[in-house]
């Protein structure tokens, strides 16, 4: 028996995603780590605190992607220290986008920055493979990504609200997961303003059902606490 899957590396095939809203931004991931084809983390956590006002979307490899978020939060907390004020969300990319493009033979890792600042108010930087830094109103990134192009770029307008802009994130990251076999778990979402950050969690058996999705059927979920008793009576 083929057991090479048992020494993959931990791969995020993921899904996550950045919004900006009218008065900050929103970040949103699912929880899915994969090694092979072998579900290694049903619930990670994929958005990273890196300051107080910003955090990072990672993608791609769990390690890669972990080691430049641990580099990132130690330099921006010595850059915060010299200044005596937060780091802006620009300043938190340009340490990542440095770091990714000087090792870009080594990592695989795509991600995504999202933040609010008293100069710019909210941005979201995405820093795909390679090192490239894009400002850009909303951001994907992940194996999941390819299926949500074309509904974001119809679904998001200027001006969104704090409650469509989750609600947006909350609908993309669902779609992702129901037609991406490298997505899954639950979604969580990381809410960025001036008053601070929120973080939000849903479910997956809180998600809406889309086309060709089942419904639990003939589930120890769906049956009374009676039943479930006379069963293992």
């Amino acid at each position: 028996m083929d057991m090479d899957w048992v020494n993959a590396a931990h791969s995020m095939g993921t899904t996550i995603i950045g919004v900006t809203y009218n008065g900050g931004v929103v970040l949103g991931a699912d929880s899915r780590t994969s090694t092979g084809m072998y579900v290694a983390n049903r619930v990670s956590d994929k958005i990273t605190k890196l300051t107080d006002n910003v955090y990072l979307c990672r993608s791609g490899s769990a390690a890669d992607s972990q080691v430049v978020s641990d580099y990132v939060r130690y330099f921006l907390h010595q850059h915060v220290i010299q200044l005596g004020q937060p780091a802006t969300v620009k300043v938190a990319a340009n340490l990542i986008r440095t770091l990714s493009y000087q090792n870009k033979s080594m990592l695989e890792t795509g991600l995504i920055v999202g933040g609010w600042d008293k100069y710019n108010g909210g941005k979201i930087f995405a820093v795909p493979l390679g090192g490239t830094m894009l400002e850009q109103p909303f951001a994907i990134g992940g194996s999941g990504s390819s299926y949500l192009y074309g509904f974001l770029d119809q679904a998001w307008k200027e001006g969104l609200s704090k409650e469509e802009a989750e609600a947006l994130v909350v609908k993309a990251v669902s779609l992702a997961i129901a037609r991406d076999g490298a997505s899954g778990g639950v979604v969580r979402t990381v809410v960025i303003n001036s008053d601070g950050v929120t973080r939000n969690f849903y479910p997956g058996d809180k998600l809406p059902l889309w086309h060709e999705e089942l419904p639990l059927r003939n589930s120890l979920l769906e049956q009374p606490d009676s039943e479930v008793e006379l069963m293992h009576a």
